[in-house]
């Protein structure tokens, strides 16, 4: 089952994004490129790809328990795959040194936080797991393909004077004021096939033309993204840059230079288990 693909318009965005047919002469600035299950089913991993021209807003995401406790359903830890990075591109993960509170408190209010966040070059082919709690910004001239809890919940600490609702002391409080741990991260090879998260919310994998050993077919379902190439689900084709729903991979076939990328539900399959 195709899923359906949903636009959406950012101050960061890009113009010119050519995903699935988009309109290059209306000037929209495409942020991102979201897919949800065509009847409106839920889903508790969400796909989306983002382009970026500007640097988003430093910002922050609160992990389950703390999401419960505010009333939200849950948490967000997210990964992203690089597919394009400009030259000079950067991503800010965590801080450069540990700080207290009232350090980022006093920081996000005169602005150096821009200075404190530790800003990364990026390259394509890179992989970054951005865990709950850690302050962090997209950097301008980025696509990326995100994997991400189900949740449209974001804490907007600094956003370099944009029109837009800030969330100091709710980012705060849900913030690690500490580097970013890179332990998750990775960098995928030419033609490389291979698992790139398994837990504790989501699993992914990335799948150059073929699937990677250890990938668990017993998953409750799946989400798979045509990157590149030639791909099909069920005798449905999948064109680059769209994404399909499927309760199996039995069907699914590449050409042997197709990229794809599949996620996987694992909060729900613990749950089952238990």
């Amino acid at each position: 089952m195709r899923l359906t693909a949903k636009l959406t318009d950012k101050p960061w965005g890009q113009t010119g994004v050519a995903h699935l047919g988009a309109d290059l002469t209306s000037g929209r600035r495409i942020g991102e490129v979201a897919f949800a299950h065509p009847a409106g089913g839920e889903m508790p991993v969400l796909i989306k790809y983002l382009y970026t021209s500007e640097r988003l807003s430093i910002q922050v995401h609160p992990d389950d328990d703390q999401a419960r406790r505010a009333g939200f359903a849950c948490g967000k830890d997210e990964m992203w795959i690089v597919l394009d990075a400009e030259p000079g591109a950067t991503i800010g993960l965590g801080l450069k040194r540990r700080a207290t509170h009232d350090e980022v408190a006093a920081a996000v209010l005169d602005g150096s936080i821009v200075d404190l966040v530790d800003w990364k070059p990026v390259t394509a082919g890179q992989v970054i797991y951005n865990r709950a709690g850690t302050i962090h910004a997209a950097g301008a001239g980025l696509t990326l393909l995100e994997v991400q809890q189900s949740i449209d919940l974001t804490y907007r600490l600094y956003d370099y004077g944009r029109p837009r609702e800030l969330h100091l002391d709710a980012g705060l409080a849900v913030s690690r004021f500490e580097p970013h741990c890179p332990a998750r991260d990775c960098v995928l090879g030419p033609g490389e096939s291979r698992i790139l998260a398994d837990g504790p919310y989501f699993g992914a994998a990335w799948c150059a033309g073929r699937l990677p050993a250890g990938l668990p077919m017993a998953a409750a379902h799946w989400q798979i993204v045509n990157v590149s190439g030639d791909v099909r689900l069920d005798g449905l084709r999948l064109e680059p840059g769209e994404a399909a729903y499927a309760r199996s991979l039995a069907g699914l076939g590449m050409s042997s230079d197709a990229v794809v990328m599949i996620a996987w539900p694992v909060q729900e399959a613990l749950a089952q288990a238990a």
